[in-house]
């Protein structure tokens, strides 16, 4: 998996999550096979099966985890310059006559443009990457292109 961009509040969400899924969550889905083991007919269990689904499911994601965090480039916002639009930068834009709008530029996997966290691979992200305060960017987006003034980055 390529390096990615983590903020540090999203290096210990994950962290935290590998951590329950080792400990809590391996254990709950052993024990929950030795108990359909112990009920009999393994052929036709289907408690048995769900519990090797969920088994594999929890292993591919203690490997994603594992994965991630092993490549994260771990965002210091207290170190980021803000004069330019970097990853882990907040930036505040205007679309025309629209009111101003504020988002945390972030790596892809906590990417949540709802709640103002667009990702840096993103076509705004992209179109924002080292841009200045007064700028004006045009972003290449899926439903065309449009233009946005940088107003503020911190």
């Amino acid at each position: 998996m390529p390096s990615s961009y983590l903020t540090s509040e999203g290096y210990e969400k994950f962290q935290k999550e590998l951590d329950f899924l080792r400990a809590d969550k391996r254990r709950e889905i052993a024990e929950r096979l030795q108990e359909a083991v112990e009920d009999g007919e393994l052929i036709e269990n289907a408690e048995y099966e769900d519990a090797k689904n969920e088994q594999a499911f929890v292993e591919g994601r203690i490997k994603e985890l594992e994965s991630l965090l092993a490549n994260a480039h771990v965002i210091d916002e207290a170190k980021q310059k803000s004069d330019q639009v970097q990853v882990g930068c907040r930036v505040t834009i205007k679309e025309g006559r629209h009111n101003p709008e504020k988002y945390f530029l972030v790596g892809p996997v906590e990417a949540d443009p709802r709640n103002g966290r667009i990702s840096n691979e993103s076509p705004l992200g992209k179109a924002l990457l080292n841009h200045r305060a007064g700028d004006k960017v045009k972003v290449e987006a899926p439903g065309g292109a449009f233009l946005v003034k940088i107003i503020k980055i911190s």
